[in-house]
């Protein structure tokens, strides 16, 4: 009998009916749609990065009251860029200068310098994921400490880390990661990279995923640019085990994107998407605007993540009350408009149909293709 699409290793580690998880979505997460995706039999994920300690604990009990199924928290590892420590006010002011005229504008204070003071620790959002015992623990940005990856063996947490090359996938196998999510450039958000500058790791789902399948062991999700059920059978083709679907998400009403962004998702212009530095300091895909436009220029100073974050959030703020979506940050992958999600159980109702009408002979071919390579 042909193996089922929505059954393998990976759903059965994490006692999901579908191989198909919600990107975690930074800052435009919601404990709605985290539960919903996880009610439905999918992976719901809930990112938390800029969260404190005592906020993810809400988080992780606000998520349990909606939903007793699995779920992902996920982090990132490193949480600030070399040279941070050391930006000085004469680095923040020429960074201001480009947005201080739509600041003026829109009526807002400009901000002032105030010395750098470090994040919330990793290793403290961390601890908050291991007292709490949460299903899955998924990170970005590097590999966690290995006593941190013990723990979560010891306390039957599974671990997903995400790589955007081969050469960092095999790193996290290394390290014990239960899974590898292989993030291709297509992907909105921000660029996971760790062993090499993110520009120097821009390789697209289609090449990057076969390649990982074929150099660890452990089970493959692939990441970005799959919105629709052609995305899903073609991930599963190339060998990966589930795939992880954010940006579709963005447009439902569970989310935690603003009117403003679930609009433009929506809109002609949704799907015309570019890397920037601009927007935080580290490289992220985002819907092409005016503020993308101007902050990509060669003569901008960027300053270091998390400084430039938090010098645009003033705009962003004060953008978001005025309706002016040409201001604002606006993540989003290359399959933007293919994002026509309103409501998740509807969506990934029809989703689920449409894979199961054509994905039993390309589950079969995988499923052979990587027994061979395993024996090779």
């Amino acid at each position: 009998m042909p193996p089922r699409w929505n059954q393998n290793r990976l759903t059965a580690k994490l006692g999901i009916d579908y191989p198909i998880i919600q990107g975690p979505l930074g800052g435009l997460s919601s404990q709605k749609l985290t539960a919903a995706v996880s009610n439905f039999g999918g992976l719901g994920s809930f990112g938390a990065l800029n969260l404190s300690p005592d906020a993810i604990k809400d988080v992780i009990a606000e998520i349990r009251s909606l939903t007793s199924k699995p779920f992902a928290m996920n982090l990132w590892v490193s949480q600030e860029d070399e040279g941070a420590r050391r930006s000085d006010e004469s680095a923040f002011n020429r960074s201001l200068a480009p947005i201080v005229q739509h600041l003026t504008e829109l009526g807002a204070p400009l901000p002032t310098y105030k010395p750098y003071s470090l994040p919330t620790r990793f290793e403290d959002q961390a601890r908050v994921l291991l007292d709490a015992n949460v299903p899955v623990f998924s990170f970005i940005y590097g590999i966690p400490p290995q006593e941190i990856l013990e723990e979560c063996r010891a306390k039957g947490i599974v671990t997903i880390g995400a790589a955007t090359t081969p050469d960092e996938a095999a790193a996290l196998q290394e390290a014990g990661v239960n899974a590898i999510a292989a993030s291709g450039f297509e992907a909105g958000g921000h660029r996971g990279s760790f062993l090499r500058p993110a520009e120097d790791s821009l390789t697209g789902t289609l090449s990057l995923v076969p390649q990982v399948v074929d150099v660890v062991d452990v089970p493959v999700i692939a990441a970005g640019g799959i919105g629709d059920a052609r995305g899903v059978i073609a991930a599963l083709a190339l060998g990966a085990e589930a795939v992880q679907m954010g940006t579709v998400f963005l447009t439902c009403e569970e989310s935690g994107a603003s009117r403003l962004h679930r609009e433009a998702l929506l809109g002609r212009n949704g799907g015309q998407t570019a890397l920037t530095k601009g927007f935080t300091g580290r490289l992220a895909r985002g819907i092409h605007n005016r503020l993308m436009e101007e902050l990509n220029r060669k003569e901008i100073e960027i300053l270091p993540y998390p400084l430039q974050r938090g010098l645009v959030r003033n705009l962003s703020i004060a953008a978001e009350a005025a309706g002016r979506s040409d201001l604002l940050p606006m993540w989003a992958g290359q399959s933007a408009n293919l994002a026509t999600c309103t409501d998740v159980s509807d969506f990934l109702t029809s989703l689920v149909r449409e894979v199961s009408e054509i994905a039993g002979p390309v589950i079969q071919w995988s499923a052979n293709h990587r027994q061979k390579h395993s024996n090779a």
